[in-house]
């Protein structure tokens, strides 16, 4: 909570929003309590300067000072949220107020809007002229009154606003009590297309060497000038694909009120200390997002390919079951048409000290296929049948799904399972 002047308790403004922030839209929710006092704050003593999505990030809810406010939406998803309940309290309990609180879309300064109080007195109405009844002068007052009925009586009946909902099974085990952030990280494109360049797989711990990431090492000694801007290029930019994308995107939405708590990074700026604790979601596959690579040895279905940028890559089922197949080729290229996989895997991390959730497809619209049967209720049930499991477990269900998609023109559709393990790190 922030500090209050004592001068600024004097100031009918300040007043309003010590109203607001006590009333029971704002009990429940301590960060939009914060929030609003900031902002109001800032405003009342003139510095707007302050108002900056970076700077309420670091004040209010203690964001480092080097936090991006590109890859982490918390200050606008709360500023929305704030909006909303600023307009629960006019409308209710603070709708005598003669001012109004306004957070204009676009900015995150807080407005003071005064409202003119009308008031209206009923004519007096001589029984005794006219030849008008005595009941007439009650007339306007009996439809007040029955305005006023009709009025609650429809609000009574109107359905009540649904909280949004927690995030469902397997998500949900990422999300801890301590409020821990979960990152999602996106696949490294430019790390793909480097290795069609190269020709040569690349292991994490290359891939997470100065020298790599510099563009200066690639198997051809004398490399053209156009292959070194290339080089140069991809080794230093930021690229995600369309697929995974599509994945972040469906995460946010299927989290409901734990979407705050997402955060977006790219593969290229993890290190192995990041892997010490917190929960992920890992999108992409081993060449596209090197970091899958950290947990294969734990996984049944494991990416492989023969020659680099030649070779269809496929899923080696290292143990076939029953009616399973040694290995699943996917496309030849993404863009294309046919069958791709993907495998959908829970893990802990090796120290136990958090839970890994990958999504990997052998091409993008695997991959995708593989948020979007998440986002699938009738999906996820499936996939608890299929593993022998139900509603929410207390204790964490590990286990890797092997799915596959129909892919037309680039876009996945109809997916199913093919198969799944039960795992035990």
């Amino acid at each position: 909570m922030i500090e209050v002047d004592p001068d600024l308790n004097a100031d009918i403004r300040w007043q309003l929003i010590e109203r607001i922030t006590a009333s029971p839209p704002f009990q429940k929710s301590t960060r939009l309590r914060d929030l609003l006092r900031f902002m109001a704050e800032r405003t009342i003593h003139g510095h707007p300067q302050d108002l900056t999505e970076h700077r309420i990030g670091s004040a209010v809810f203690g964001k480092p000072d080097d936090y991006s406010v590109v890859e982490d939406s918390s200050v606008r998803v709360h500023v929305r949220q704030l909006r909303l309940k600023l307009h629960e309290y006019f409308d209710g309990e603070g709708r005598d107020e003669t001012c109004i609180v306004e957070i204009p879309k676009g900015a995150y300064t807080t407005v003071f809007r005064t409202v003119e109080q009308k008031t209206t007195t009923p004519p007096l109405v001589d029984s005794t002229s006219d030849g008008f009844s005595p009941w007439i002068r009650w007339l306007p007052w009996g439809l007040a009154v029955l305005f006023l009925v009709t009025t609650l009586l429809t609000w009574l009946r109107r359905p009540a606003d649904s909280p949004p909902a927690p995030a469902p099974w397997p998500l949900a085990t990422l999300f801890d009590q301590r409020n821990r952030p979960v990152r999602i990280v996106v696949a490294d494109i430019n790390y793909g297309m480097l290795r069609l360049v190269d020709e040569q797989p690349v292991t994490l711990e290359r891939y997470l060497s100065p020298s790599y990431r510099s563009g200066d090492p690639i198997s051809n000694a004398h490399p053209t000038a156009r292959e070194a801007r290339v080089m140069k290029y991809l080794s230093g930019s930021l690229l995600t694909s369309y697929a995974d994308v599509v994945v972040a995107t469906t995460l946010i939405r299927l989290t409901g009120n734990s979407n705050d708590r997402l955060v977006i990074r790219s593969a290229r700026e993890l290190r192995p200390r990041d892997l010490e604790e917190g929960s992920f979601v890992f999108v992409g596959s081993p060449s596209s997002n090197p970091w899958v690579s950290y947990f294969q040895n734990k996984l049944n279905f494991r990416e492989s390919e023969g020659v680099v940028g030649e070779s269809p890559k496929f899923f080696e089922n290292l143990h076939p079951m029953a009616g399973e197949q040694a290995a699943y080729r996917g496309l030849v290229f993404t863009g294309s048409s046919g069958e791709d996989y993907a495998t959908i895997s829970l893990l802990p991390l090796p120290n136990g000290r958090g839970n890994v959730l990958i999504l990997q497809g052998l091409q993008q619209e695997g991959t995708e296929a593989a948020g979007l049967f998440l986002a699938d209720a009738t999906n996820r049930q499936k996939l608890q049948q299929a593993l022998g499991i139900s509603g929410s477990p207390a204790q964490p269900t590990y286990f890797e799904a092997l799915i596959r998609t129909n892919a037309i023109a680039g876009s996945s559709n109809e997916t199913t399972i093919v198969a799944t393990r039960v795992l035990h790190p």
